[in-house]
């Protein structure tokens, strides 16, 4: 984590830059499209967004979901508090199925 300090304007900025690198990196998310908002309003994951074929199960199975959700998690407690709402519904959607 990087903590930038402004002493003249009495600014204090707190950056996860190359945490999130490596996160995304870990995931092999490293090529996502970076979006302004994490996740729209309107949107709701839905049963479509499962896998369906066997090979899609097998894939996800080999998915460190855990792993994902308590990284994302640290990243949004330490310096990203606007991505609670989409972490909310991941992690209900990986309880409730």
């Amino acid at each position: 984590m990087n903590i930038v300090r402004d002493r003249v304007h009495g600014h204090l900025w707190l950056n996860q830059e190359n945490y999130i690198k490596k996160v995304l990196t870990r995931f092999n998310m490293h090529e996502s499209t970076p979006v302004l908002t994490p996740l729209a309003g309107h949107f709701k994951l839905s049963e479509k967004q499962r896998p369906n074929s066997q090979r899609e199960i097998d894939y996800m199975r080999h998915v460190p979901y855990a792993n994902a959700i308590g990284s994302i998690m640290y990243i949004m407690v330490c310096s990203r508090p606007d991505i609670c709402l989409i972490q909310g519904n991941l992690i209900g959607k990986l309880l409730n199925g």
